[in-house]
């Protein structure tokens, strides 16, 4: 494996080089390289640093933030240089963005020399958090899942290679060993999330169904279902608010999406039918138990895995928000885009099915969007995803 610099870093350091700057903040999913990054960022720091997580047995207290808080300062009065402070999966602390707004404030009428770093695997805790609390007060920087380019320059891998095995770097040393691999993603990623990302972070009534909606979601990635058929799927399913909540929650963890339907600006998203996209297609493969042969052989099933891909492109390319999918009257295109000034319409072609009939009625009703063909016959898949998302539109 060759060590690559994420681009993170690079910002990190340009941003902590500034006399002054608001807490820097990176969201991120589970085992991407957050830390990794954050580690880099302290090796190439000039100053004094010091690194503390939150991802303990027992989690801790907001005490525990102000207690590194003090060894941050401490380091900088001793060295009287600039000193990192890194604290790694604050989701973990209770309270967590109401101890650093103090502490931030403090340094800043004292003129600390302390430049905090907040790292966290969960959108609904950390984000919100800061959102509430820490307005005005911070940067938030997003940590993808690994793009094909990185895993290129990485492990030398094909886009094939990348479609299938989705990217996680921890698990990139384990293809060789298909049974090994599916265990490692399935022990080490999917379920510590679950278990300690979602449901020891926030109470969920029906633990069994959320596994059981993410197990759903596995076997149908890029496809459009309802919440009344999920009903019908999931055994004790209670009832679509509960459903569409458990999804949300999936989602703040950078497992599954739910994409809502769009129609002519409006984003129907609670009551519109979701469609399923994975954040990083090793989540799917992984729970396949087909190996990349026989998934490579299998048109439809690929064909799935390929859509899949381009959605989660978007979605770890800053598109969350703006991203959902057209169906009308048995018509339908797979992607909409919609940042307010710009409509974009994408539709992927992997030789898994041609649905020029959605894009044309799309066109007929909303003549004034753009449309990317992406895959056969428009922009080589190779292409599509050497570039960064938000270049496209």
């Amino acid at each position: 494996m060759k060590i690559i610099e994420r681009e993170l870093v690079r910002t990190l350091l340009g941003r902590l080089d500034a006399p002054s700057q608001p807490i820097q903040i990176v969201l991120g999913p589970r085992q991407v390289g957050k830390t990794t990054a954050v580690e880099q960022v302290l090796a190439r720091w000039k100053g004094a640093g010091h690194y503390a997580s939150a991802d303990l047995p027992a989690p801790p207290d907001a005490l525990w933030v102000e207690a590194q808080w003090q060894v941050a300062r401490q380091l900088a009065r001793e060295s009287r240089r600039r000193t990192l402070l890194v604290l790694d999966e604050v989701q973990k602390v209770p309270h967590w963005a109401d101890v650093v707004k103090a502490m931030y404030d403090e340094d800043k009428r004292s003129r600390s020399l302390v430049r905090p770093i907040v790292l966290g695997s969960s959108s609904l805790h950390v984000a919100r958090g800061a959102q509430e609390s820490l307005a005005g007060r911070f940067e938030l920087h997003f940590c993808s899942h690994w793009s094909w380019p990185e895993c290129r320059a990485a492990f030398g891998w094909t886009l094939d290679q990348w479609i299938y095995y989705g990217g996680y770097p921890g698990a990139a040393s384990l293809i060789r060993d298909a049974k090994r691999w599916r265990r490692f993603v399935s022990d080490s990623l999917i379920e510590s999330v679950l278990s300690r990302d979602v449901l020891q972070m926030t109470p969920v009534t029906k633990p069994a169904l959320l596994r059981q909606l993410f197990m759903l979601a596995m076997r149908l990635p890029a496809q459009v279902l309802s919440f009344n058929k999920m009903l019908g799927q999931l055994q004790d399913a209670g009832n679509t608010v509960t459903l569409a909540h458990y999804l949300e929650l999936l989602s703040s963890a950078f497992l599954v999406s739910g994409l809502g339907q769009w129609s002519g600006g409006t984003l129907r998203q609670r009551a519109s039918s979701p469609k399923f996209i994975v954040w990083n297609n090793a989540l799917v493969t992984a729970m396949s138990h087909l190996s990349f042969n026989e998934t490579r052989r299998r048109g439809d099933l690929w064909g799935h895995l390929v859509e899949n891909a381009v959605g989660a492109h978007l979605l770890n390319g800053g598109l969350a928000r703006s991203t959902c999918y057209w169906h009308e009257a048995g018509a339908e295109v797979d992607y909409v885009v919609d940042r307010g000034s710009e409509v974009v319409a994408l539709e992927v072609k992997s030789g898994r099915r041609a649905n020029s009939v959605g894009v044309a009625a799309f066109r007929r009703k909303y003549p004034e969007t753009k449309l990317l063909v992406i895959g056969t016959g428009g922009i080589p898949l190779q292409r599509f995803f050497e570039t960064a998302a938000e270049s496209w539109f």
